[in-house]
């Protein structure tokens, strides 16, 4: 974290004595842990996913639901050892999973927590990041995770500026996810339907953005076996969360659009989740 350079942005700061576009410093900052109920049911199941929720984020898109630690660095100061105690409570605890939520820009710090916890640990660890990442991070943690749970968000350049300042994001995560099912291999639920190791692509239908998701569904065809991942297409956008400035996102998407993209998905051979409706709420999202 001397010249930081985990995520895309490339900071290329000391994060001991700077914040990043993360808003991070070096120190670990864990604003929840939780059993989590409201994630894929193979995530989930009946007892809860591990989540640990990390402050900060990469990305920071204008719309984000989490934003309330997102932005900043919210919750507890965690060291290494302390957040290796946290993963084995978690499965003390039931968790199916322990889930790693945001975690690009502390990666290192949870490779050093998990040669602690490893040998203790008997469930999957999932790595549950917005799809916005580098290679050589990706590969850092390969023998660490099981399971992969990236965002996919957007394929036009000019969207993912607007919103997220990351105009080459959809590079990054064609390349991401390319890697992240190389060393995952294909989808493998237990008995249970509980996920142990493979490759959810989680994608957000944006209002007025059904054409991008079109565009997304179709590229990721092209770079991995889609019988062997599973996508999880979203229609939970929530417009309480968006910045005022962008009015095409102060309000939900419709039936029409997470159906004209839920047909495509269809047609283009995926398997996977979609969501109710009602799901775009913010009773779902977790109090910090």
């Amino acid at each position: 974290m001397k010249n930081c350079n985990l995520c895309p942005r490339e900071c290329k700061i000391d994060r001991k004595t700077q914040k990043g576009f993360c808003q991070c410093d070096d120190k670990i900052y864990v604003a929840k842990t939780m059993l989590h109920h409201w994630e894929e049911p193979c995530i989930s199941g009946k007892n809860g996913s591990g989540a640990i929720f990390f402050s900060g984020c990469t990305l920071r898109c204008v719309y984000c639901q989490n934003r309330n630690i997102s932005r900043n660095q919210t919750g507890r100061n965690y060291t290494v050892k302390e957040l290796a105690d946290v993963f084995i409570e978690l499965q003390n605890m039931g968790a199916h999973n322990i889930n790693l939520v945001t975690p690009t820009h502390y990666a290192d710090k949870i490779v050093n927590a998990l040669d602690i916890a490893k040998p203790k640990l008997n469930i999957p660890i999932v790595y549950n990041t917005s799809g916005y990442e580098k290679i050589d991070t990706l590969k850092m943690l390969s023998g660490y995770i099981d399971v992969y749970l990236p965002d996919f968000k957007y394929f036009d350049r000019d969207i993912a500026n607007k919103y997220s300042k990351a105009p080459d994001y959809f590079s990054y995560a064609l390349n991401a996810i390319q890697e992240m099912f190389s060393q995952v291999g294909e989808y493998k639920e237990d008995e249970n339907g509980i996920l142990k190791k493979g490759l959810i692509i989680r994608h957000l239908v944006l209002p007025k953005g059904r054409h991008d998701s079109v565009r997304i569904l179709e590229e990721i065809k092209n770079v991995v076996p889609i019988e062997d991942i599973r996508l999880s297409l979203m229609s939970q956008y929530t417009p309480a969360f968006a910045d005022k400035e962008y009015p095409e996102l102060q309000r939900k998407i419709t039936s029409f659009e997470y159906d004209f993209v839920l047909k495509k998905a269809i047609m283009l051979g995926y398997k996977g989740f979609f969501q109710q409706r009602e799901s775009a709420s913010s009773r779902y999202t977790p109090d910090f």
